[in-house]
């Protein structure tokens, strides 16, 4: 009789524990979101929640004016950087933080903590702080119903992160540092080989070119580069570095060459730069 009681009562319990463990699929009230951007050579990740207003006043009721917020909803919003990066001036090492925020009426402070392991700001602790600072808040011209984290305004080295939500919106900038392992890579691969590559000539004189560097040996290695292998897009960077050095005559006969080789390979973009350079240069 006790043998078959056990038995009865095991597999009562494996049902119970089997009901317990099933769950029903539902919508989640504050979706989950990844953002992955590479910002000039630095991949940035962003893990956040994204809550809604949902016909609530946010800032300065459910999100209290002066105390820390989550930046987000559920567990914090975490940033993680693959290189070392600057934000609001400051140095931030390669690595990952939780980002919080406290709001006001007029700006933000904006929070890297180096303790990613929170649900939301419960047990925040300012000394676990990375770096904090100051940013204006502004409002926008329309209401944003679910709170967004963004990236635009990228330049080589930069791009703008921004948070809106109501009518909120807080940005603030990441700086990367770029031309230290760019250079370094051309110093490798081009001038101390000293390569014929015309692969690698193109790009380090495109990118002293760009960067206002040493023109002269732009122009050196784009033009080896063109005279052992041409394309359409080499032959237009070179005939605006002849531009740039006052070398008309040839930035004409370079442009024309370029616009001739769009045209066989039926690229309307640079069949149109080539006619706008061929007439700026007349």
């Amino acid at each position: 009789m006790n043998k078959k009681f056990n038995v009865a009562f095991l597999i009562l319990s494996m049902v119970s524990f089997l009901s317990f463990g099933q769950q029903i699929q539902m919508p989640q009230a504050s979706p989950s979101a990844k953002i992955i951007q590479k910002v000039g050579l630095t991949d940035v990740t962003v893990d956040y929640s994204r809550p809604s207003t949902k016909g609530r006043k946010i800032f300065g009721e459910l999100v209290p004016y002066g105390e820390v917020w989550r930046t987000g909803a559920n567990a914090a919003t975490v940033f993680s950087f693959s290189t070392d990066v600057t934000i609001g001036g400051q140095l931030v090492p390669a690595g990952s933080y939780a980002l919080y925020a406290i709001p006001g009426k007029n700006d933000w402070t904006i929070i890297l903590s180096k303790n990613t392991k929170l649900w939301g700001a419960i047990g925040y602790k300012p000394e676990e702080d990375q770096l904090r600072f100051n940013v204006e808040s502004s409002k926008t011209s329309k209401k944003y119903e679910t709170f967004e984290i963004a990236f635009n305004n990228f330049t080589d080295n930069s791009a703008v992160v921004s948070m809106k939500w109501e009518y909120a919106r807080v940005d603030f900038k990441i700086q990367t540092d770029v031309d230290p392992i760019v250079m370094a890579d051309i110093k490798k691969l081009v001038i101390d080989t000293q390569t014929t590559d015309p692969g690698l000539l193109f790009q380090a004189g495109s990118y002293y070119f760009t960067n206002s560097k040493d023109l002269n040996q732009a122009y050196a290695w784009v033009k080896t580069s063109t005279d052992m292998d041409p394309k359409y897009w080499t032959v237009h960077l070179r005939a605006k570095i002849e531009v740039a050095l006052g070398m008309k005559t040839e930035a004409l006969q370079s442009a024309n060459k370029s616009k001739a080789m769009a045209e066989e390979a039926k690229n309307p973009d640079y069949i149109a730069l080539n006619e706008r350079l061929i007439k700026s240069i007349k």
